[in-house]
């Protein structure tokens, strides 16, 4: 057992343990305040209801995200010394940030909303829930800066074999920042669009869709959740064409595109010889890479052959080529399932106008299991980010080797992978059951436990 291969599994988990509950976070926080401003504005008591049913849910997603926010901390001093060593510097700048001023604006504005229902004013409470998504937001920001170094090193210099800053403003203007960013504030309003839908069509179905609460609930959650999803599609085709000009051997893993074309088909399903370095199997649109990456169809891109040769050149020798199997089909995987979100959400926002949808109870029926989709879509995402940058830790600096620690044992971080896989995956089972016990229960019950 390598500890290399251990740690990194080990950090993989414990981050898409972590990621299953942020994007709900960040889009909940701004669809609840939205609602409690209609109530406001409006005093209709449907949206304080609104507010209050999916507040629960959450505040639930909230805390459980805190806890597996910090275990990941943990892994700096434990697992990864040499890259806390390296980029101590620059990566607790934002880090403390966002503790200092983004999580603390959450946490003290989080507990002014849920305690000062009947003792603040309207507008002050209120107040009090945007502010929390103000926090998450910014939270996300700072943290995405942090990791847009990691992919495009900026503002920096190599001091004694550290990476030192030397302009902070370089670090969070990082011309990846702005991707990162709104892709996943994106995803995270698209996924608490689809929590709602799927929580509403669960109750749309189970009333034969006569409660007026769930539909004005559902009409809100497919406005929002079509707006998140396109959004992702949008920021992710200008991520992509980005990424092309600065981490091309990224595009190239997520396309398994092994030499150089002019102009480039896009390979919709291939069989990938990573050791071979071919694909003996391949299913072609022509030209449609070429047309995603530079909106024409005479582009060409150079392959992974070509990149690797480049890396040698460059760094000395070494396997700088990702993980291509994985890198490939985590794309696929993400993408299908945007699709799908698009499909889904454009449905839901036409149903009440449609007689044939409104009728037929197959939309409301495929809503329910489609709450999963959203979570498959960022966990790939995800790991198609990082693996994708493979062999590197910070892009171009530092690679994954170097910077694990360097006294631990196999045993250790095997005993630690198993210890924060059941212990955090009983964490996040648990929020999923009180959050799915919390979206089908009644709102006059949520109503009344609150109160």
């Amino acid at each position: 057992m390598d500890v290399v291969i251990l740690s990194r599994l080990q950090f993989a988990v414990t981050t898409i343990y972590h990621f299953f509950l942020v994007p709900l976070t960040l889009g909940l926080s701004i669809l609840v305040a939205i609602f409690e401003s209609r109530y406001v504005a409006t005093g209709n008591e449907t949206y304080k209801r609104l507010t209050k049913f999916w507040g629960k849910i959450f505040l639930i997603n909230f805390a459980a995200g805190v806890v597996t926010g910090i275990v990941q901390e943990f892994h700096f001093g434990m697992n990864w010394s040499g890259y806390a060593r390296f980029m101590g510097d620059i990566f607790g700048a934002p880090l403390a940030i966002e503790a200092l001023l983004a999580f603390y604006l959450e946490s003290t504005f989080i507990g002014l909303w849920v305690f000062g229902w009947e003792k603040l004013s309207k507008k002050m409470h209120l107040a009090a829930i945007w502010l929390v998504a103000v926090g998450s937001t910014i939270s996300a920001l700072f943290i995405l800066a942090a990791n847009s170094f990691m992919q495009n090193p900026v503002g920096y210099a190599i001091e004694d074999g550290r990476a030192v800053m030397t302009d902070f403003l370089a670090l969070i203007t990082n011309p990846n920042l702005p991707y990162q960013f709104f892709h996943v504030l994106s995803a995270g309003i698209a996924t608490a669009g689809f929590i709602v839908l799927g929580f509403s069509a669960w109750h749309l179905l189970r009333k034969g869709g006569e409660n007026e609460f769930f539909r004005t609930a559902f009409r809100w959650a497919a406005v929002y959740a079509l707006v998140g999803v396109v959004m992702v599609g949008l920021v992710g085709d200008a991520h992509g064409k980005y990424l092309a000009r600065t981490q091309p051997m990224k595009i190239c893993a997520a396309e398994a595109i092994w030499e150089n074309e002019t102009p480039a088909d896009f390979i919709l399903v291939a069989s990938i010889n990573e050791k071979g370095q071919e694909n003996p199997f391949e299913i072609r649109i022509p030209k449609a890479l070429s047309f995603l990456l530079y909106s024409n169809f005479t582009g060409g891109i150079n392959g992974l052959q070509y990149w690797q040769a480049e890396a040698v050149a460059k760094y000395g020798p070494g396997n700088y080529i990702p993980p291509v199997v994985l890198s490939f089909w985590s794309f696929r995987i993400m993408v299908g399932s945007g699709m799908l979100m698009v499909l889904l959400a454009f449905l839901a926002l036409i149903q009440p106008r449609v007689k044939f949808l409104q009728k037929n109870n197959l939309l409301l029926i495929a809503l329910v299991p489609a709450m999963a989709l959203p979570y498959l879509a960022s966990t790939f995402g995800w790991i198609l980010t990082e693996s994708a940058r493979q062999p590197w830790i910070v892009y171009g600096l530092q690679k994954v080797q170097d910077a694990v620690s360097p006294n631990l044992t196999a045993g250790e971080v095997l005993f630690s992978l198993i210890l924060f896989a059941v212990t955090l995956g009983a964490l996040v089972a648990v929020t999923f059951w009180l959050m799915v016990k919390s979206g089908t229960a009644e709102p006059i019950t949520v109503e009344a436990t609150e109160e």
